[in-house]
């Protein structure tokens, strides 16, 4: 009698998992798009697809990603980036300053070299002199804070603003996809799916400004140039293990200067748009804390571009909604939260985590109570949304989390 040796399962190639991947995220979308359709039928909540709500969306999504994509490339390379929020605001004073003294273009390329000089500064304090990442990027902000006030003293004083406002800045020209316009006439159908779909592609495609459309494609350009080059493999390298990058020859110090440098780019970046295109001025406390919200996308996208990207989208989509109609709005989100909370706990329990499943079932129970016994949400919840999601979205996705194995770590040549 012989026995046969069951050899294990191959796994898919790359390609083919690729595009599972892609397959489902596609069907999440489509399952997400009908949720979405069914509650604004069932609620009356013209908003939550609306042109005005998508646009708006994607306006306060760009300052958020572009910091988001910041602190990828930074933890990449193997070192945290909690001053993303001060580089955010040299990049807003920068940015209007730039734009005042070069035209907006000039604005763009201000904000980006007065982020990249933070962040010149944060590799410096924790590459070269080994300081503590939170330490030194909690100081950049504060630095940041006081430089960004004393710079618009000298720059805005005598052409009508002051050191905690600018002058209106120029902007910067909007573009639109053409032959669109017949999609309004859809939109206004209020058909099931089709009227939102309508509602979604004129608010992502008409009226976007320059900067929108750069910040969209550095999406994919970051993971090109991280995960399909030389250059992004040698990186990515010294956030997993600098010794043995350093062993291979990799000059791992300046690889960790280029991503924190980036990283500051793309941060004030985000900054110029704030002070360009989403108020056309530049003012104290612009940034608001996305920096730090743009940390917490990163996070919740698991180091990766396109996962951070639906971060920032997420929060940019609930903090427009808060101002369109807001307390109808979020309302009528509840039934959708609910919804998405309890496929979530489904998913879960089938994945024998029961504490978080049952966290889920718990969160959506309290949705739904709170739809079916209220008319409408309190003012001060509606403005706390956008943080609300955030919050729980990152506490249900913690378990699926994998961070650049040596992040945050110190490093010195030659030792180890």
């Amino acid at each position: 009698m012989t026995t046969q040796t069951l050899a294990p399962a191959a796994e898919a190639p790359p390609a083919v998992a690729r595009a599972r991947r892609t397959r489902r995220l596609l069907l999440l979308v489509a399952l997400a798009l009908v949720a979405i359709s069914a509650v604004r039928i069932v609620t009356g909540a013209t908003d939550l697809t609306s042109t005005g709500a998508i646009s708006a969306a994607l306006a306060a999504a760009v300052p958020i990603g572009l910091a988001g994509l910041g602190g990828l490339w930074s933890e990449r390379a193997g070192v945290v980036n909690i001053g993303l929020e001060g580089m955010m605001i040299l990049g807003t004073f920068g940015g209007a300053w730039g734009a005042l003294t070069f035209g907006p273009w000039g604005g763009v390329v201000a904000g980006a070299v007065f982020g990249a000089l933070g962040g010149l500064l944060h590799a410096l304090a924790t590459v070269t002199f080994n300081v503590d990442h939170i330490v030194s990027g909690v100081a950049i902000t504060l630095l940041a804070t006081g430089l960004a006030r004393y710079l618009a003293s000298f720059a805005f004083t005598d052409i009508g603003g002051g050191p905690t406002q600018s002058p209106v800045v120029p902007s910067l020209p909007k573009w639109s996809v053409p032959g669109l316009g017949w999609l309004a006439g859809i939109e206004q159908r209020g058909w099931f799916l089709v009227s939102d779909l309508a509602g979604i592609v004129r608010g992502a495609l008409t009226e976007l400004s320059a900067l929108t459309v750069i910040a969209v494609i550095l999406v994919p350009v970051s993971y090109l140039v991280l995960w399909r080059t030389a250059f992004g493999l040698r990186l990515r390298s010294c956030g997993e293990n600098p010794k043995a990058a350093e062993s291979l020859g990799v000059n791992v110090y300046r690889y960790k200067y280029y991503g924190v440098v980036i990283s500051g780019a793309l941060a004030g970046l985000g900054g110029a748009f704030l002070s360009i295109v989403a108020a056309s001025i530049f003012r104290e406390g612009q940034t608001a804390g996305r920096g730090y919200i743009g940390l917490a996308t990163m996070i919740f996208g698991n180091w990766r571009p396109g996962g951070l990207a639906s971060g920032a989208l997420l929060f940019g989509y609930t903090d427009a909604l808060q101002l369109r109609r807001g307390s109808e709005s979020v309302h009528a989100l509840l039934l959708f939260i609910a919804a998405v909370l309890a496929v979530i706990a489904v998913f879960q329990f089938r994945r024998g985590h029961r504490v978080v499943g049952i966290v889920s079932v718990a969160l959506a129970a309290g949705a739904l109570l709170w739809y079916f016994t209220t008319d409408q949400i309190p003012v001060e919840f509606v403005r706390a949304m956008p943080y609300v999601i955030t919050l729980v979205v990152l506490a249900l996705a913690a378990q699926r989390l994998r961070m650049p194995a040596a992040d945050g770590q110190p490093y010195r040549k030659g030792e180890g």
